[in-house]
């Protein structure tokens, strides 16, 4: 509706008001009513989320399959209050997250849609992260069974929406990456909590570096807790939705049961198995110059295909997402997003995402021109500043 308003403001001060308000009058009528037909029927194949009940399940369904279920503003607004009214209603026993398309769970946030408003100081920037954040934490608070079927790409605020839940499923077509520090911002949806808690120093060089777990791999990973075959998921949700009033065991059972059947690349061994004691120990420096340094001592093969990944990352990003990662290690999953959402801020003051955005999305050149251009260029000053706290503004959880 504000787009509309914004429209009708436009037309500046020779418009009538009395003229305004009467084009106003059965548009907003019109949207009352869309909006209760919305609400009545959230299974319309149209709607970006779709929201059912079946059997003991709350159902979430992300559904727009086109841009690989990227995360809107309203869908996050819809699906919240649905997880808190499912946690408190007692005959919902656990809740389900999926993807629509067969492509993907859900690609990340709607990141240009982030840009637009930030460029213009719209309260979108402000408003998504928030919310984002706090539908997140009552991911990873929920009372009840949450089960997300990671199938497809999964990647930013997809992984936000299925990592902090208690069953992540994933399958021979799962894509996890969390690339945020190639469009100027950070991993973040709680990136700050789990990625340093994955063995060894395996989370600093994700959202360092983006790397893409396919597959098991994300169940060796420790980021999935199940891996099934995606042609048995049908079977797995119809099973699930079945359970009578099961408890947090009988959903382990059964999704233990779907996950020791399932023979894909079970033989094969973690991708990162044979780099992990030097991911290990190179992304193990207090600074990201000392691990650039250990990169380029490192010499090996391994070493410049990661100093060539690096380089091309925004210098703040890094910044920003080491530090992040350093101090949500024994942070509260509270804590760190409050944390996240001062970083977001800082990067929407700043000069990198809006540039990664234009590079990667809107024009689509893929080089991207970082201000600054150099970690040496990044003051202490500056990154204080970024994970200084927002006042009143700060994320309450």
């Amino acid at each position: 509706m504000s787009s509309h308003l914004l429209a009708y403001s436009r037309m500046g001060s020779s418009t009538p008001a009395a003229q305004i308000l009467s084009r106003l009058k059965p548009f907003n009528r019109l949207q009352v009513i869309l909006q209760h037909l919305k609400m009545s029927k959230h299974t319309d194949s149209t709607a970006e989320v779709l929201l059912e009940k079946k059997g003991g399940a709350g159902i979430i369904t992300l559904n727009r399959p086109k841009v690989l279920n990227a995360l809107s503003f309203s869908m996050i607004q819809q699906i919240y209050p649905q997880i808190k009214t499912w946690e408190q209603d007692p005959e919902t026993f656990l809740i389900i997250i999926k993807g629509t398309g067969g492509k993907a769970f859900c690609a990340g946030g709607d990141i240009r849609a982030i840009a637009d408003a930030g460029k213009v100081g719209d309260r979108l920037a402000q408003d998504f992260f928030r919310e984002e954040y706090i539908l997140n934490n009552a991911t990873g608070t929920c009372k009840k069974p949450y089960v997300a079927l990671i199938d497809g790409i999964t990647m930013g605020g997809g992984v936000g929406l299925s990592v902090h839940g208690h069953f992540r499923v994933a399958t021979e077509k799962t894509l996890f990456a969390m690339p945020e520090t190639s469009i100027g911002l950070f991993p973040d949806v709680g990136g700050g909590y789990f990625l340093p808690r994955l063995s060894g120093k395996l989370g600093y060089y994700l959202g360092l570096t983006g790397f893409r777990l396919k597959g098991r791999d994300v169940l060796k990973a420790g980021i999935a807790t199940h891996f099934v075959e995606s042609e048995k998921l049908p079977a797995l949700e119809k099973d699930l939705i079945a359970l009578k009033s099961p408890s947090m065991e009988n959903i382990a059972d059964l999704l233990n049961s779907y996950h020791v059947k399932s023979k894909v690349d079970q033989e094969k061994e973690f991708v990162l198995d044979e780099h992990m004691e030097k991911i290990n120990s190179l992304f193990s420096a207090n600074s990201m110059e000392e691990i650039v340094q250990k990169l380029k001592q490192d010499g090996s093969p391994f070493a410049i295909k990661q100093l060539e990944t690096i380089n091309k990352m925004s210098p703040t990003s890094l910044k920003m997402t080491l530090r992040q990662l350093r101090e949500g290690a024994s942070m509260s999953l509270q804590d760190v997003f409050t944390m996240e959402y001062r970083l977001s801020q800082a990067c929407m003051r700043g000069h990198d995402f809006y540039e990664g955005v234009r590079a990667v999305l809107i024009d689509k050149d893929q080089s991207p021109r970082w201000k600054p251009a150099a970690l040496e260029e990044v003051s202490d000053e500056f990154m204080d500043n970024c994970f200084k706290p927002l006042g009143n503004n700060d994320l309450k959880l």
